[in-house]
């Protein structure tokens, strides 16, 4: 079987890791201008210097550059994000920024020039500085009017030419990091799982919100959640480990089950007694959830290993879902477990639990490229990792579609390379083209083909028939 015959190959992105020109155009900060060292980092009073996300990989003046390059690699969709702070510089303006528009609208036409269809997230890890700073970000519920504001103009401007939207991106990491997701600048350490729950329902309220005015625009137009997935694992086949794993599952689910299924989970009762949570809502908020999604999408990096005693085991590396040392799997050279076994029993999980279709919106692997000069003095970038990597979980995917998982996208992420978003490095790179640009902020930015690009072209014009090496 394989692939469906109109399965969107694609690659992703995130306006604050590629675009740059923080301050042109009329663009307003954006809480990732203040953070050089990214979630992992601090927040400085004003931008530095050191913060490689002010220029990224200068996607804003070399977007035409680059939809060219993934034109040649014939991808279908290009997943990106719209910047809040280029529309709302503040988020607090009646009117938005033109000139902001004019860029998406170059940007959005470029894509369609060549036969690729944008997929745009809408709040991609950039709360306006200004909204974070006046409410803490989404600890206060007038941060859903001002996003809607925001999301009522892109959809208006862009609903007859981009038919993929997503509210947010990763919104379950706002239990993890309420920095990074949910632009709340005080202290996680001070931030209870209470008030975390509590940021969580606000954005939920506006990403059903705004299914509802896409549906309301227009009827075609398809709106998906997007959450950080994992598959988990318990360490060990004692009950309480494998309790352990479906408990945490759990949490990641309450997010997914809201979207598509318009209310709380019943295991809500169970969660909200744990941590001691009593949400402030309003009577029309459980009105307004229940508007649903069309379709689930997530990244997926790394899978999930957990005990109900942690202590007793080897803590791993990985991405914000991170868990113990799986002996059972490879670790890549930054320490996540390599797991595509875990990808296919995600897709499962969520096709079984739901019916939607679904959409693997995120996965890659972040590697220290080298670049070397060959024989005629062109640059070469041998990535064969990244081939291994994309090869084995593209071949995930297509176990799951033929076991009947409706899944109908793949965009892999970093596609060009880009700003790391934990690091804020850029020697963590996940792409198939490699941008001169070191950690230093050194380089001439030129766009260089790896190994991996050539691999995937063949990949998109086989339709994922010839994964091999």
């Amino acid at each position: 079987m394989g692939f469906p015959a109109e399965f969107l190959w694609g690659g992703a992105s995130a306006a604050n890791q590629n675009e740059g020109a923080y301050n042109e155009g009329g663009k307003g900060l954006s809480i990732q201008d203040v953070m050089p060292r990214g979630v992992k980092g601090y927040v400085t009073d004003a931008p530095t210097e050191d913060n490689l996300k002010l220029i990224g990989t200068d996607f804003y003046h070399k977007y035409k550059q680059d939809i060219s390059l993934l034109a040649e690699l014939n991808i279908k969709v290009y997943r990106f994000s719209i910047a809040w702070t280029r529309i709302f510089p503040t988020g607090i303006e009646v009117a938005p920024n033109e000139e902001g528009l004019k860029f998406y609208d170059n940007l959005i036409d470029e894509c369609i020039k060549h036969g690729i269809e944008p997929l745009i997230t809408l709040s991609h890890y950039e709360t306006p500085l200004y909204l974070a700073k006046k409410y803490d970000g989404w600890r206060n519920r007038k941060m859903i009017e001002h996003y809607y504001k925001f999301v009522e103009v892109c959809l208006g401007r862009y609903h007859t030419k981009v038919k993929y939207w997503l509210t947010f991106n990763e919104i379950n990491i706002s239990l993890i990091s309420p920095l990074l997701a949910a632009g709340v600048l005080t202290d996680k350490k001070k931030i209870s799982m209470s008030e975390r729950y509590q940021i969580a329902h606000h954005m939920l309220v506006a990403s059903a919100m705004v299914t509802k005015l896409a549906h309301d625009i227009h009827p075609q137009l398809k709106i998906g959640c997007m959450v950080a997935a994992s598959a988990k694992y318990p360490m060990t086949c004692n009950p309480m480990d494998v309790r352990e794993a479906e408990m945490q599952k759990q949490e990641v689910d309450f997010f997914t089950h809201i979207h598509c299924k318009g209310k709380y989970p019943y295991y809500t009762k169970r969660l909200f007694k744990k941590y001691d949570v009593e949400l402030d809502t309003i009577d029309s908020d459980f009105d307004i959830l229940k508007n649903t999604v069309d379709f689930i999408s997530f990244s997926y990096y790394n899978s999930k290993t957990v005990a109900l005693d942690e202590t007793k085991y080897e803590q791993s590396e990985g991405n914000l879902l991170r868990g113990l040392k799986n002996p059972y799997v490879e670790y890549s050279e930054y320490g996540y477990p390599i797991d595509p076994t875990g990808l296919y029993l995600t897709l499962h999980e969520y096709y079984d639990k739901y019916q939607l279709p679904l959409f693997v919106a995120e996965n890659g692997l972040g590697q220290k490229d080298v670049i070397e000069i060959d024989e005629d003095g062109n640059p070469t970038i041998d990535d064969q990792y990244r081939i291994d990597f994309l090869k084995e979980h593209l071949s995930a995917i297509r176990l799951a579609v033929d076991d009947g998982v409706d899944v109908f996208g793949y965009t892999m992420w970093g596609i060009i390379d880009l700003v790391s978003a934990a690091s804020a490095e850029m020697e963590k790179r996940y792409g198939l083209v490699y941008v001169d640009r070191d950690n230093d902020g050194q380089g001439t930015l030129a766009r260089t083909r790896k190994k991996s690009f050539f691999w995937f072209k063949k990949v998109i014009s086989t339709n994922g028939t010839d994964l091999e090496k």
